[in-house]
This record gives C-alpha cells, sequence and structure tokens, in this order.
C-alpha cells in the first residue's frame, strides 16, 4: 500500500479501458473491439492498515506545532497557587474547627488545652516579637547542616553498597536496622561522646537520617530496567560514568522519595535533640518548648508546636514538592497521572 493512502490521500479508483469484442470501432481502437471504461479491480484493504490510515486521518497535529498559545489558555499565577493552597487551607479550617470543638467539649480545662483563637493570638504576639525568626534561623541551621552530612554520607554509602555486592549482603541488615532504631536511643551514647554540645545534636541528625538515604538510593537503583543498564554498557558507559548517565536519572523518582523520607527522620531527631540537649546561649524551638512545658504555659507550647509542624510543611512542599513536579515534567507526567 503505498504511503500516501495511509495518510488519507488516496484518490479514487481511476477508470481503465477494456477491448471488447463487436461493436463499432473507435479511433485508435483495434479492428472489432470497442473501449468501455471499467473501474479498476482493487483487492480488500488490509484491516491493520486501514486502522492506520483512520488515525492518520484523525490526526491534525498542526495546530498543537504551529498555534501559539494565547493568554486565556493557561491560568494566571495567581490561579495556579490558589489551586495549590486551598487543600491545604481548607484542610487547616478542618483542623482547627475540630480543635474548636473538642476545647468547647469541656474535656480539659482551657488552662491546660486552650483554644485556637488564644494560641493564635499567643503565636502572633511572638512572631511580632521575633522570638519566632530568632528561634527557627537556629533550628534551621542545625537542621539543614545535619541533613547535608546525612545526605553525603547517606549517598556515598548507599553508591558503594550498590557496587559491591558482597557488602551489600552483609551489611544491608545492619543498614536496616540502624533505620528502625529511634533516634531517641541514640542520644545517651551522643551525649556520652560529646557532652551537651551542638555535635550531640548533629550526631543523632545524622545517624536517624544518613540509613534512610542510603536504603532509598539502594532501593530505587534496585528497580531500574536492565534493559537500561545493558543499552548504556553497549554504547561505552562503565564504572562511574554508567550510574551518572544512567542509573542515577532513571533511579531518580525513588532516590527523591529517600532524600524527602530522609528529612523526616532528620526533622523529628532534631526536635528530640533539642528538647534534651538544652545549650542555653542558643534558643532553639525545642528549647522554647521545654521551657514551655517546665513553666506549665500551655499556649506558647502549642503555639510552638505550630511553628514545628508549619515548617515541615514549607520544606515539603517549596522543597521536594517543587523537586518532585520538576521530575515528573521532565518525564512527561501530566498531574493527572501523578
Amino acid at each position: 500500500m503505498p504511503q500516501r493512502e495511509l495518510a488519507g490521500d488516496a484518490s479514487p479508483a481511476r477508470p481503465h479501458l477494456h477491448a471488447l469484442p463487436g461493436g463499432e470501432r473507435d479511433a485508435g481502437s483495434p479492428e472489432g473491439h470497442v473501449l468501455i471504461d471499467m473501474p479498476e479491480r482493487q483487492d480488500a484493504e488490509d484491516p491493520l492498515r486501514a486502522g492506520l490510515r483512520a488515525v492518520a486521518e484523525a490526526e491534525d497535529p498542526a495546530p498543537a506545532v504551529e498555534r501559539e498559545p494565547s493568554a486565556g489558555d493557561r491560568p494566571g499565577r495567581a490561579r495556579a497557587l490558589w489551586t495549590a493552597a486551598w487543600p491545604k487551607l481548607a484542610a487547616a479550617a478542618m483542623a482547627l474547627a475540630l480543635w474548636e470543638l473538642v476545647v468547647l467539649s469541656g474535656w480539659r480545662p482551657e488552662y491546660v488545652l486552650p483554644g485556637p483563637g488564644a494560641v493564635l493570638a499567643r503565636l502572633w504576639t511572638d512572631l511580632l516579637a521575633g522570638d519566632i525568626g530568632v528561634a527557627a534561623a537556629i533550628t534551621m541551621k542545625r537542621a539543614l547542616l545535619g541533613y547535608a552530612i546525612a545526605m553525603v554520607a547517606g549517598v556515598g554509602l548507599g553508591l558503594v553498597l550498590a557496587r559491591v555486592k558482597v557488602l551489600r549482603t552483609a551489611a544491608g541488615s545492619l543498614l536496616t536496622g540502624l533505620q528502625t532504631m529511634p533516634s531517641v536511643a541514640w542520644f545517651p551514647l551522643a551525649i556520652l561522646l560529646f557532652q551537651l554540645s551542638e555535635a550531640a545534636i548533629l550526631a543523632v541528625v545524622v545517624l536517624g537520617a544518613a540509613p534512610s538515604i542510603a536504603i532509598g538510593l539502594l532501593t530505587s537503583t534496585d528497580q531500574v530496567p536492565p534493559l537500561l543498564v545493558r543499552a548504556g554498557k553497549v554504547m561505552g558507559a562503565r564504572g562511574f560514568a554508567l550510574y551518572r548517565h544512567i542509573i542515577i536519572p532513571a533511579a531518580l523518582p525513588g532516590f527523591v522519595a529517600g532524600l524527602k523520607q530522609g528529612w523526616a527522620f532528620a526533622w523529628r531527631s532534631l526536635m528530640a535533640g533539642e528538647l534534651l540537649v538544652i545549650i542555653g546561649h542558643a534558643p532553639s524551638i525545642g528549647v522554647r518548648l521545654q521551657f514551655s512545658r517546665e513553666l506549665s504555659d500551655a499556649e506558647g507550647l502549642l503555639a510552638w508546636m505550630l511553628v514545628v509542624m508549619v515548617l515541615g510543611v514549607l520544606v515539603d512542599s517549596l522543597v521536594f514538592g517543587a523537586l518532585e513536579r520538576k521530575i515528573r515534567e521532565g518525564r512527561g507526567l501530566t498531574a493527572e497521572h501523578a
């Protein structure tokens, strides 16, 4: 079948001249024959080719390539932000309403469990006074430093275990045990080794986050299709180049999930460390929480707990959420398939 017929440009059947004996002679025709028009015989079209031709006729790629998107084709920036923010705002409103209902039920007196109005007012007061900014800066500095060290250690350990199968067989279970070990259990050893210092807090943060990052890297590399690895080797990728150009890009979604889980472990370890290791000259969020508990300041305690939760949500949305969206867009995955 000609290619232009598959594209829907097939011309109608052309008449074919057949000579039959008898009748009047026509100019240029053989003697004793007449010329009649008969359509050319065509064989039945193959069903597969017919389907391909139908698809080619239905497709119209020109508008998708040539048409310039107008201003009304894409939502505005404000609309996109609202679309992403309103589910979170609705969930927060539902949580506050449930909190208020629990307070109104009289389950606990208000000096033990204050309502959301009093707590939010206290939060606003501390924010204007600058206490929240100072404490958040100290805590986030520790979190970023500890997470950076954990990421370097976790990625290095994960790559080594992925390359050396014998070492992975020997240390794989140990790595899982380190991940499942509660971070609070590390603090007696950390305090014994580093005293009440910043190093004790950072050590526990690293020990809490690094195993999760390493396991996430290992799991994601195990899920890389072997066909991609063979194709990379055929094209000459070996050693570090194979991991850099083939394995790591293919394992990127799972690796980002491991990084996200590692951040969750690091954040929880840091909060536990700041509650246990009190450093007087560094009024971090954990120190403020501990002081509020010792002074029976329920409003301040709940206000600082909200600060911890808000910071966790912001990091997840602005860092890991944006990174996951970039990966989906790079792989051609829409929001409906995500």
